[in-house]
């Protein structure tokens, strides 16, 4: 049994044995309410899905078979209802949940085929179904989450049919579908203990290289990382070393950090698809989950991965200093964040199964732990809130691990808060990470204590630490610093969380003896007290009778720190101690009166009592009560409150006020007391008279605020009265076994273990109290509702004044009455259909407290209540209050348990703010633990459990008669429906709102009554005399899950609701028509399909049906009917759902489709814009069958005549529209309309309508309501900027290809007209729409194309490709590259026609067309050759693809830039198609590779470009000397003096663009070894004469900067870095050091020692440069290289510039006036000290002292020296002047003077 039910009520408890009972009951009537044949049954198991859930969430013992029997049923039924998303949501979710809470204790097999199937077929295909998008969401969410949880149940071998299935989609890394399969393996691939042979060093290696193919895309970089997370984790086994450097390498390139100046971002990311995305959701952020968990298991005794650990998190640690901050922070903190947690599971799991093989040990725990301390060390004092906050938890869990080397840290850190005046917000920090790790401060200091004796100091130092942090938290609380205040009560809460109680005896492991502690105690109440002084209430207070108690300060707003705090401190305090400290507050209470405070005041006394009622109650109650009675004693009373005497006539003439200050003061009191006896109970049996008295004058009080103060009474009394809730539940009862001033804390998972732990004391109530509670209800609920029948009944005011006071009071006592006793009172009885139910109904069991009254008073108290209502609505209709008043009085009746449902959901808001205070982690080294879980103390377990009865309150009668046919609500129930219904279309928005909220509950609870409200509500749409608001509040409650649920399975609702917005347009108000448009809007979105029971005739033919709905709606749905065109769009958007809901009906859905398939393809010329977007979308999903098309058996040998029989059924209506004289010629023009052509051609919409800008975002979500899937085109990523894609809409074209299919080539004969007029419009618009209908013609593979191809279409496409318009480019590059798109899923199927298309393009041009037409071609061949699949190409696109790149490297000179643009791009395509092809088929090419190819530069096109471009480079250089740029640049032009050379620099360009074409389009990896060879071009023509060369250069350098070379290509890029920094040219020299920075970054982990050991010789060569701007580049890059590098190299360079500029000191010294090193070698060796004291930017190693003062001493030299010695020493002092107070002490007095001397502003240094 769960801790939570075993600590319930005893009555509660004893009732929830029967559950175990119950749940069997429920898993055999769901198994009934199924029948296997008739898939539609599923609906009928629906209703109780949420009854399981209550079991679940009820954490209910249940028996594992029916578990078992459960999800196997619920897997047979998800997987048998296939079209049915909105169930198969509802049954995945609830398996979901089953497995996760019970995974660890079923054994199942389950079969991962049909969940892919399901997934394929519902969100990967294009003939999606009707469904919303909001419900395709939720089953994606449904479904991935579902295979989470179902992988670990895969039987053996799946793992392999996994990877065989999903490899193919991995072949070509420039499709999409590589995406989607990286997604398909990460989500399917299941690594549980049947699968592990799987996992082999081949695989994992096959992995790697896979990883490779795509390189800076954050999402697939996400998914492969995963992958191997898991596969780390669960293999541990496996030898993972030698693939260390390889996989860290990895996970640093990962953080998106900005390296030395360069930008934190990728330049350029693989733009991943948005539904891909949207699908496999990952936050396209550094996947710092997986690469921490990768690393933490990683670790083993004996391995490298620490090493490279520390590595890594130094070269990461200046990240997360508060000064390094940036949008790689996030990313940062989640690492740190998830390192931690996974550290602390795994050794868990390590503790839990005994010694494991690799289990850690000490010293691996010890590395980790320091190697975090650095993080955690920079992260501290973050100003990102995040950080901290992760920060202090992490400091805290690990603590429990090492404490011996995170508390001394802590410590060290908090001594350093306290002293440091500059940097005030660190005080809050440290106060944080005291509290987070207190429990661990007292074990250690304990534990030392009762040690060896050398530990003592330590045990001291921790317990000086929590003393100083007690005395300075009093410091703390100040009323202007809320988050520092509440740091403070969250430090004092957990200090004594700890502490089993706080005695007078002095105990000598106390930390704080006891008199000290009754001082600490004075100091801090007086303090509190002060506080609570000067406060400032945080709102104005409304007075309005929702306002709750009191509007509180932050204290009681911002979080539950300052109430727990005051319960737990009271509650640990010793009887003498208590008694002094109610003393104070007893005397606090009675002299002072705080409007600004109640809420606080009254927590402050209601801890007070909690913790000891019998002494509080005198000392509190007592005087509060008397003094409220005395105040109230002389006012003038109105006779309202139940005494009855209000005939009195003076009444009328002088109403009685009370005086402010009095008013206040009462209100003050009344409401302090009501707060302050919610949990004294059976004590205030002493007071009741006086209570009484008090309510009694408080509701006769004339003041409305009184009124309200003694409602707020009234309610307390009777919850203290009758409700249950624990009584000692912050008294300390067990302490810990092994220290005994400490409590012992508690771990709910270690309760099963049948340890007996004392539970709660509860309130039980006794008969007295529920006498007395009987007796308030007799006084102000029984009489008030006589009252309020005789006010309503006989009038008996004549002053409607008086009568509003009069009925205002009398509701509030009826509502105060039944807020009191909440589900106290019993429930009314349903009624059932034969006679009595033989079975009373159980499922879980629930009380919130002793039963109070009886169902009659319930009864009675409707009765009345309905009287009022239509009393009040038909008199008072305008006062709101009273209104309000009645709609909760209505809530309270009818939604039984719905309070103690908003209570439950209010508190679950505090606990999310559960702070780490107050958790002990399961994994302990300080005191031997052996607990399942982490422990907390008994008081947060037993909130949980009292929060668990409220909860279980709320549910325990709601869901009883939801299953049951047999159950109707009873008359009562029907009555206050009819209430709610006429007032939630009030004419007040609040009483809407209210009334909506509480007639949705009431229906949920009982669905039988939904149809009435629908019948009620549409009627008010209907209506044409409906008022603006009733069409607002129907709107309101139609648009509810609830309603549309039901619309799904109730064909008479169903029609109701449909007609009734369509034909609501006569409401012309802007409010109604955007409620209107909400709510159709939303039932698209949430549109779940139509069960099969709407399709059927109605036996009694009340219900429409289907068919004549049908022809209804498509009637209103032309533009004849002069309806608005939001109600022809909509009209059209239903008959579209019923059309497609309809498909499944053999008898119905000929004849439906093919109507509404013509009536869309008319459509398309309609003059409506959004009627056209929509038809289009319409289209799409109708135009199905494509009998015409060949099959690819019939391609080859392209048959003549088809087979008759397979005609579609939609081909007859189509054929007679579209042969109408100009149909096409008229729609295209439609058509051209929707395209609108910005003037910004690059404006950032992208993909589906475009930048349609007409239309309104509503509208948007009309016409677009289907998600356009994975049948989004372009299927390969977009990346070349001379395509804009945005205005070729790929879902016109589809339309044409799918017309073409379904109805063969009369099509092509009507479109040829059309086609020819519009492809020489000026327009470009008109241009677009043909380019579409073109692509979709040329696509479609049907029969008669071919011949059609011959006789018109080739000679069209040339034409198009020697027409020199410009503009229209992009569109018809988009429609070549739409037309060669591969077929099939995944693209590999070649369309009939691409052959062709490439023949045409590449047929050489006239040589008289201008060169927009040269530019063109080629921009037509990369679009076309995007879509080629390398991997299968045939022998004729080889030979093509070798043909073009001759033709390609001769033209690479061509004079008109934006074609050699094109020719670059064309290029990089061409040469990474070859290479993949060559990569996948290598034995292909030996056999074929001869008679292919031919000519001038042969197969070695990847020898000849890199040649090629040395010697061009060469030749620039010589062409333009760039040592004397400066006087060259007047005279020469741009192109140069020699023509040769203008030659050299085209060809040059073409090569730049080439490479930034590769490295954009994430093509580089299969080009490296040609990429090596440009690395010295591009990094040595970053500065020329020739400006449009030097842009270019810079671009490439960007881009490289950012690529990682795998080991085979490194050591060749290593060499001409090597060779480039020792140029001649020192611009070249400086590009290089800029370029190394960043590569060495990228690259630590796979260099060799070697490597690194010459680059650094090499850039410390170029310290003594003789250029200045060299050597101080050369210094900086140092500077970096020592941050990153902790190893020998740093060491070495350290002592050699130290040991050297000593001797160059001391001989400067001694120096005569001659001779003596150059300015250069001087000013190198000061450089070098500068980049070692530059290099630790924020800490103080012991040998930095030293050199920052022997840097000072240089100050006197001459410029350059100077300066460079004035900068770094300002940089040392600005980076360390936070911490400078401490870090001072580490340098002697003298180099302190001589560090002053350096520059005038000694005083940071005094």
């Amino acid at each position: 049994m769960h801790l939570y039910n075993a600590w319930l009520p005893p009555p509660v408890a004893e009732a929830s044995k029967k559950e175990k009972q119950s749940f069997t009951g429920v898993v055999s009537s769901v198994k009934d309410s199924y029948i296997t044949n008739d898939p539609d049954s599923v609906y009928s198991t629906l209703k109780w899905i949420s009854v399981i859930d209550l079991f679940i969430k009820a954490k209910s013992d249940v028996s594992l078979e029916d578990v078992t029997d459960l999800v196997e049923f619920g897997l047979k039924v998800f997987n048998a209802s296939q079209d049915k998303l909105y169930a198969q949501v509802r049954w995945g979710n609830i398996v979901v949940k089953l497995l996760n809470k019970f995974r660890k204790k079923l054994t199942l097999k389950v079969d991962w085929r049909p969940f892919y199937d399901t997934l394929i077929q519902t969100h990967f295909t294009r003939n999606t179904g009707p469904e919303g998008w909001r419900i395709r969401q939720r089953h994606f969410e449904m479904l991935t989450s579902l295979v989470r949880s179902c992988r670990r149940f895969f039987p053996a071998g799946s793992a392999h049919e996994i990877w065989s299935e999903f490899r193919s989609l991995l072949e070509n890394p420039w499709h999409n579908s590589v995406f989607e399969g990286s997604g398909f393996v990460r989500l399917f691939l299941p690594t549980n203990l049947e699968n592990r042979d799987f996992y082999s060093r081949k695989w994992i290696d096959a992995c790697i290289l896979q990883w490779d193919s795509i390189p800076n895309c954050q999402f697939w970089n996400s998914q492969w990382a995963a992958i191997m997370a898991r596969v780390i984790k669960n293999y541990q086994s496996n030898d993972w070393e030698d693939l260390l450097d390889e996989i860290f390498s990895r996970f640093m390139n990962m953080f998106e950090v900005p390296v030395a100046s360069g930008g934190g971002s990728y330049p350029f990311s693989i733009d991943v698809p948005r539904n891909t995305r949207f699908l496999f959701s990952n936050r396209s952020q550094t996947p710092s989950k997986a690469i921490a968990k990768s690393i933490v298991y990683l670790l083993k005794p004996g391995s490298l991965t620490q090493q490279h650990f520390e590595k890594l998190v130094n070269l990461l640690e200046q990240y997360y200093h508060p000064s390094n901050g940036g949008r790689w922070t996030y990313s940062l903190e989640r690492f740190l964040s998830h390192l931690v947690y996974t550290f602390q599971k795994r050794l868990q799991r390590e503790k839990e199964n005994g010694h494991i093989e690799f289990s850690l040990g000490q010293s691996e725990r010890e590395s980790f732990v320091k190697t975090v301390l650095k993080l955690i060390d920079r992260g501290q004092y973050s100003k990102n809130e995040n950080l901290s906050e992760t920060v202090a938890a992490a400091t805290s869990i690990l603590s429990y691990v090492e404490p011996s080397l995170v508390l001394p840290f802590l410590v060290s850190r908090f001594n350093m808060a306290l002293e440091t005046v500059t940097a005030t917000h660190q005080l809050k920090t440290a106060l944080t990470s005291v509290a987070f790790s207190g429990r661990s401060l007292f074990f250690t200091s304990l534990s030392s204590s009762s040690m060896e004796i050398d530990d003592v100091d330590d045990g001291n130092m921790f317990r000086d630490v929590l003393m100083m942090s007690l005395t300075n938290a009093l410091l703390g609380m100040d009323a202007n610093d809320p988050p520092k205040t509440l740091a403070t009560m969250q430090l004092i809460g957990s200090i004594f969380s700890n502490m089993a109680t706080l005695d007078d005896d002095t105990d000598n492991i106390s930390f704080m003896p006891a008199e000290q502690f009754s001082e600490w105690l004075d100091e801090f109440l007086c303090r509190l007290f002060s506080l609570l002084q000067h406060l400032e209430p945080s709102s104005v207070l409304n007075e309005d009778v929702h306002s709750p108690a009191t509007s509180g300060t932050f204290l009681v707003e911002d979080g539950p720190q300052y109430f727990c705090m005051l319960e737990i401190l009271f509650g640990r305090l010793s009887r003498s101690l208590y008694n002094q400290a109610i003393k104070k507050v007893s005397k606090f209470l009675k002299t002072n009166i705080l409007p600004g405070a109640i809420a606080e005041v009254g927590l402050l006394c209601c801890a007070c009592i909690h913790s000891n009622p019998e002494v509080a109650v005198n000392q509190l109650i007592e005087p509060l009560l008397s003094s409220v009675i005395l105040s109230l004693k002389g006012i003038p009373l109105t006779g309202f409150g139940g005494s009855g005497n209000y005939a009195d006539a003076s009444l009328n003439k002088a109403r009685a006020t009370l005086s402010p200050a009095l008013e206040t003061s009462i209100d003050y009191q009344l409401k302090v007391l009501s707060i302050t006896i919610s949990y004294a109970g059976p004590s205030l049996l002493h007071y009741k008279d006086q209570f009484k008295e008090a309510l009694h004058s408080a509701f006769e009080s004339p003041s409305w605020k009184v009124n309200i103060a003694g409602d707020q009474v009234l309610r307390a009394l009777l919850g203290s009265l009758v409700l249950y809730y624990p009584v000692d539940q912050y008294k300390s009862l067990s302490r810990h076994s092994s220290f005994n001033p400490l409590e012992e804390w508690i771990s709910n998972k270690d309760f099963s273990n049948g340890e007996t732990v004392k539970g709660p004391t509860w309130h039980i109530p006794s008969d007295e109290e529920i006498q007395f509670a009987n007796e308030l209800l007799n006084l102000h609920l029984v009489s008030a509702l006589d009252e309020l029948l005789k006010i309503c009944q006989d009038n008996i005011h004549s002053d409607p004044g008086n009568e509003k006071d009069h009925l205002k009071v009398t509701l509030l006592r009826i509502d105060s009455s039944l807020q009191g006793v909440l589900s106290c009172l019993p429930d009314f009885v349903p009624s059932f259909k034969n006679g009595k139910d033989e079975n009373p109904l159980f499922l879980i069991a629930g009380a919130t407290g002793s039963t109070v009254g009886g169902t009659g008073l319930r009864e009675k108290a409707a009765d009345v209540i309905h009287v009022a209502s239509k009393y009040l609505l038909e008199k008072k209709s305008d006062d709101s209050i009273l209104l309000l008043l009645l709609i909760r009085i209505i809530e309270a009746l009818g939604n039984y348990g719905s309070s103690e449902y908003e209570e439950w959901s209010n508190h679950r808001q505090a606990w999310k703010l559960e702070s780490v205070a107050i958790i002990e982690p399961s994994v302990n080294f300080i005191v031997p633990s052996n607990s399942k879980g982490k422990k907390r103390p008994r008081w947060a377990l037993i909130d949980k459990a009292y929060m668990h009865n409220t909860w279980r309150t709320s549910q325990s009668s709601y869901h009883l008669y939801r299953t049951s046919k047999n159950v109707s609500p009873s008359e009562n129930v029907n009555l206050m429906m009819e209430d709610l219904l006429n007032l939630c279309v009030h004419s007040y928005d609040t009483v809407r709102t209210l009334a909506g909220r509480s007639l949705v509950k009431l229906i949920k609870r009982w669905p039988s009554l939904i149809a009435k409200v629908v019948l009620t509500l549409t009627e008010n749409l209907r209506n044409s005399n409906s008022p603006e608001y009733k069409v607002l509040g129907s709107c309101a409650v139609l648009g509810t899950q609830t309603v549309l649920k039901h619309l799904t399975l109730e064909p008479k609702s169903f029609s109701l609701f449909l007609l009734g917005i369509l034909l609501s347009s006569h409401h012309e108000s802007l409010k109604s028509q955007k409620a209107l448009n909400e709510l159709f809007v939303k039932y698209n979105i949430y549109f779940s399909g139509i069960s099969s029971n709407i399709f059927r005739k109605s036996e009694d033919h009340s219900g429409t049906d289907f068919a004549s709905l049908v022809s209804e709606i498509s009637s209103m749905s032309f533009e004849s009917t002069n309806l608005h065109w939001r109600y022809n769009l909509m009209a059209n958007r239903v008959l579209l759902l019923l059309a497609m809901s309809s498909r499944n009906e053999p008898n119905l859905s000929s004849k439906i489709l093919s109507e509404a398939a013509g009536h869309f393809l008319k459509n398309l010329r309609s003059q409506l814009p959004q009627t056209r977007i929509l038809a289009i979308s319409a289209l799409n999903m109708l135009l199905k069958d494509s009998p015409y098309k060949l099959s690819s058996k019939e391609q080859s040998v392209a048959s003549g005549d088809p087979q008759e029989s397979s005609k579609s059924f939609l081909e007859d209506t189509l054929s007679n529209i579209f042969q109408e004289e100009g149909f096409f010629s008229h729609t295209f023009d439609s058509l051209s309309n929707v395209h609108i052509i910005s003037d910004t051609e690059n404006s950032s919409s992208r993909g589906g309508h475009g930048n349609s800008s007409f239309q309104s975002l509503a509208d948007k979500s009309i016409t677009r309501f289907y998600f356009d899937f994975s049948s989004s085109w372009p299927r390969t990523p977009t990346w070349i900027s001379l395509f804009g894609t945005d205005t070729f809409y790929s879902s016109f074209a589809r339309i044409f290809k799918r017309l073409v299919q379904e109805c063969g080539a009369p099509v092509l004969l009507s479109l040829k007209s059309a086609l020819e007029e519009f492809v020489n419009a000026k327009e470009r618009s008109k241009q677009c729409v043909a380019a579409e209908a073109f692509a979709g013609l040329l696509h479609a593979d049907v029969i008669g194309l071919e011949e059609a191809w011959d006789s018109w279409m080739m000679t069209l496409l040339q034409n198009i490709l020697l027409a020199p318009s410009v503009e229209s480019i992009p569109e018809w590059a988009a429609c070549i590259r739409y037309a060669v798109t591969g077929k099939g899923k995944y693209g590999t199927k070649v369309p009939l026609l691409r052959q062709k298309i490439f023949d045409c393009l590449i047929e050489p041009l006239p040589q008289t067309v201008t060169t927009t037409v040269v530019g063109k071609r080629y921009s037509f061949l990369s679009a076309a050759l995007i879509e080629v699949s390398p991997a299968k190409m045939p022998v004729s696109e080889i030979q093509l693809h070798y043909k073009l790149l001759h033709e390609l490297l001769d033209k690479m000179s061509h004079p008109t830039a934006h074609v050699r643009e094109a020719i670059a791009i064309a290029l990089s395509v061409l040469c990474s198609n070859i290479r993949l092809h060559e990569s996948i088929n290598k034995d292909y090419l030996i056999e074929n590779g001869k008679n292919i190819v031919t000519g001038k530069h042969g197969d070695n096109w990847n020898l000849y470009l890199p040649e090629r471009a040395s010697e061009v480079v060469v030749a620039i250089q010589n062409a333009n000397p760039s040592e004397n740029l400066e006087n060259l640049a007047e005279t020469s032009t741009v192109s140069g003096s020699d023509s040769n050379s203008s030659d050299d620099v085209q060809w040059m360009e073409t090569l730049f663009h080439f490479i930034i074409s590769l490295m954009k389009s994430g093509r580089s990896a299969f080009l490296l070894d040609v990429l090596v060879g440009f690395l010295y071009p591009v990094i040595s023509l970053q500065e020329t004469s020739n400006k449009d060369l030097s842009i270019l250069a810079k671009a490439a350098f960007e881009l490289l900067k950012w690529r990682i070379f795998p080991e085979a290509h490194l050591r060749k890029a290593v060499s001409i870095l090597l060779s480039s920094a020792e140029d001649p040219n020192w611009r070249t020299r400086s590009a290089t050091l800029t370029f190394l920075r960043s590569f060495m970054y990228r690259h630590t982990f796979i260099l060799s020692i070697d490597e690194k050991q010459k680059i650094w010789t090499t850039v410390e060569k170029l310290l003594t440069d003789n250029q200045v701007e060299v050597r101080e580049h050369a210094a900086a890059v140092l500077a970096g290289l020592m941050k990153g590098d902790d190893g020998e190299l740093s060491k070495d360079f350290r002592d050699r510039a130290y040991s050297e500029a000593m001797k160059l000191q001391k001989r400067r010294r001694q120096r005569s006036s001659s001779g003596g090193p150059s300015v250069a070698s001087l000013h190198g060796r000061v450089l070098a000290l500068a980049a070692c004291v530059l290099s630790v930017p924020y800490d103080m190693p012991s040998w930095l002292p030293e050199h920052a003062t022997l840097l000072a001493r240089f100050v006197s030299e001459p410029s350059p020296v100077k300066s460079t010695v004035t900068k770094a020493v300002a940089e040392f002092r600005r980076t360390h002047a936070d911490t400078w107070s401490v870090q001072k002490d580490c340098f002697t007095e003298e180099q302190l003077e001589v560090l002053a001397d350096t520059s005038s502003s000694s005083s940071y240094f005094a």
